[in-house]
């Protein structure tokens, strides 16, 4: 499947974003999706996931009560919506497919998308 990211960008701390990601190849509605992040000289890190169905979601406890993640299987497009931004969310944010494993191990995802830069200012 290939993954696209977008919708990131520069905000103050506070702000809000919506990131998209577009899928194409694979039957997007079978598998779950994750959002991963990496911030300058550290990991990649898990962010958020949702199941095929949307029913099921799990946030890292850094985001938790401030990002939430969805997906519209109709048009192939998970969504990941950031509000009260802070400084340390600033990352490049990427897509990827839920392959096996736990949901908070980046090592659970493949399919890696071209991430989408976050930058968030004091």
């Amino acid at each position: 499947v290939q993954l696209q990211a977008c919708g990131g960008g520069s905000v103050q701390t506070g702000g809000s974003l919506r990131l998209s990601c577009a899928a194409s190849g694979r039957t997007f509605s079978s598998y779950g999706m994750g959002w991963l992040r990496q911030a300058p000289g550290k990991e990649r890190e898990f962010v958020a996931f949702i199941s095929w169905n949307g029913i099921v979601t799990d946030y890292a406890d850094a985001v938790k009560g401030r990002f939430a993640i969805s997906r519209n299987n109709a048009v192939n497009t998970v969504y990941l919506q950031m509000n009260n931004l802070k400084p340390e969310d600033t990352a490049v944010y990427y897509c990827a497919r839920k392959t096996s494993g736990q949901v908070r191990f980046t090592s659970a995802y493949s399919d890696w998308g071209q991430g989408t830069q976050v930058t968030v200012s004091s």
